[in-house]
Formats: structure tokens, sequence, C-alpha cells
């Protein structure tokens, strides 16, 4: 297990980590995403037990959480990442944006909540947190 999260502003690469079940919505956010950051390292997960073998050996800055996952939840594992990893940035993503999700995210330890149809807001909060 990676003992801690380095900080991105030292690092050469910002590293991203996309959990979502859908295949076709992973992938074109990741193209999306690499479009407009060409210098950020992606890597996906496709459920709760590849996404944290993937935060122990990529040790991603960002990751981006569906909330719905097949097995565990994305809130669930959002909540065991933070435990673990409290630097790594969570946004909470979501195809349901109602006020109790937004809450539940929140309670979890999402640090952003975002609906799925929001590409762009996802390439702001990414250019304001990590100052791109």
């Amino acid at each position: 297990m990676v003992s801690s999260n380095p900080s991105p502003k030292g690092m050469s690469k910002l590293r991203l980590l996309i959990v979502e079940d859908n295949k076709l919505f992973r992938q074109t956010l990741r193209e999306s995403l690499q479009k407009s950051f060409p210098e950020i390292a992606i890597e996906e997960a496709a459920n709760g037990v590849d996404a944290l073998k993937r935060v122990d050996l990529f040790a991603p800055d960002l990751i981006l959480m569906d909330i719905r996952l097949p097995g565990e939840s994305g809130l669930g594992l959002t909540k065991k990442i933070k435990t673990i990893y409290p630097d790594i940035i969570i946004f909470a993503l979501t195809s349901y944006d109602s006020l109790e999700c937004r809450e539940a995210a929140s309670r979890y330890g999402a640090d952003r909540y975002i609906p799925k149809d929001s590409f762009k807001r996802v390439e702001e909060l990414i250019k304001s947190y990590f100052k791109i």
C-alpha cells in the first residue's frame, strides 16, 4: 500500500482515476479530459475492487467516482479511500442530481458533486483545484 499521496505541485503529471462501471461513459470522459489536459495521466477502474488496487498502485491525485457501482457503492468506496488517503480529491459523479444524493456524497467525504452531463464543470474544477 502506498503510504502517502504526494502533492501534484511537485510532480510533472497530475494523476487522475476514473471509477465508472459504464464503459462507454468512462472512455468518453477519459477522451474528453485527455484532449483538454494532455499532461494528465489517466487510469480507469470499472468497480470498487479494481479502484482500490489502482489507488494503491497509481496513487491518484484526483478520483472521478461514480456513486452507483456494482458491488460496493461509490459512496462507500469514497469513505474508505478518504479514510486511508485524506489528501486525494474525490469528485462524485452521478446521473441522479438530487439534494439527497448531494448530501450523501458530502457525508461520505466527496470533495465535489457533479452531474454526469457536466463535462465542462469537471474541467473547470480540475483547473481550479490543481491550478492548471
